[in-house]
């Protein structure tokens, strides 16, 4: 397919993943690197029942609460 008619496709929004190589697809800025943070018991504590109530795993609650914080310090 020709760019012309890929970006006629976009425009309108028809579908083009079928044109698209994904296995090979990053979001920029969004690549991930493992760290290690030691927190007091009562606050794993915390987490897990927040975590609990809002029925997600403890990591992703950690992570909303501080990308939350960092766009609040941020503006």
């Amino acid at each position: 397919m020709k760019a012309k008619e890929f970006d006629r496709k976009f425009d309108t929004g028809e579908d083009i993943t079928a044109s698209l190589d994904l296995s090979k697809a990053r979001r920029l800025k969004q690549e991930q690197k493992r760290v290690n943070v030691d927190f007091p018991i009562w606050m794993i504590q915390s987490l897990d029942k927040e975590a609990k109530r809002l029925g997600v795993p403890r990591q992703s609650l950690i992570k909303v609460l501080i990308a939350q914080h960092l766009e609040k310090t941020r503006t």
